[in-house]
């Protein structure tokens, strides 16, 4: 039986998605290790919901336990993310094909940029299965959404230099700070992931106001992705 874990980063990823949840049942919130986990129902299926907190550790503790812990045979990464991408807008959404870190850098040992040195890979790619899904199900009127690499690392990227730099290394279609972590600790667990993310700026100079303008409107969008998306899984 299908058993969904769905990370969010902040509240506002995953308010939306726990106020449905309380509104179609019973939910059970168990705190561990200074995270809190709601267990119950999203459209008809088994989820937990958590909200990591921000950064990479953050992130890859928080689906180490959701794994370990709730026997969850899935893993949705929901949230928000600076564009990169030619053509991506604002309120776009990406879906990962995979991730990678673009913060990674052991290039003075002779390794490329972003690659993890004694590791199999250092690209985590996402179930196709799960992609696939997620761009059929997509609704959101005005807004398109693409499939693509993401990339993570932790910064908040609103310098154009610095996203020229992570367009040179990586070529993502969008940058944030969590979603590479959630894949990497899927990946050495054997669970399916998809990570989800509305584009709330274009990562470039001044766009923290941007960013902070469009945070809950991106925020609700992945949310509504991903209520579509658990019912295909």
């Amino acid at each position: 039986m299908k058993k969904i874990g769905i990370i969010g980063a902040m509240d506002v990823e995953i308010e939306l998605l726990l106020d449905e949840m309380k509104s179609a049942g019973d939910v059970v919130r168990t705190e561990l290790f200074s995270l809190v986990f709601y267990e119950g129902n999203l459209n008809g299926v088994p989820v937990v919901v958590v909200k990591s907190g921000i950064g990479k550790v953050n992130a890859a503790l928080c689906a180490q336990l959701l794994i370990l812990k709730f026997d969850v045979t899935h893993v949705i990464n929901t949230g928000i993310a600076g564009a990169v991408a030619k053509g991506l807008g604002i309120l776009d959404m990406v879906v990962s094909t995979e991730a990678v870190y673009h913060d990674f850098d052991v290039t003075g040992f002779g390794y490329e940029p972003a690659v993890i040195p004694q590791m199999k890979v250092s690209v985590f790619r996402s179930d196709e299965l799960m992609v696939k899904a997620a761009l059929e199900c997509f609704k959101s009127e005005g807004h398109k959404i693409v499939s693509g690499r993401i990339a993570s690392g932790d910064q908040f990227i609103s310098d154009n230099e610095k996203k020229e730099y992570i367009k040179k290394i990586c070529n993502p279609a969008c940058v944030e700070m969590e979603g590479a972590a959630i894949a990497h600790a899927c990946y050495l667990c054997n669970i399916p992931f998809v990570i989800l993310r509305c584009m709330s700026d274009m990562a470039e100079d001044g766009e923290e106001s941007s960013y902070k303008f469009n945070e809950a409107s991106a925020a609700g969008i992945s949310a509504s992705l991903v209520k579509n998306l658990i019912v295909r899984i």
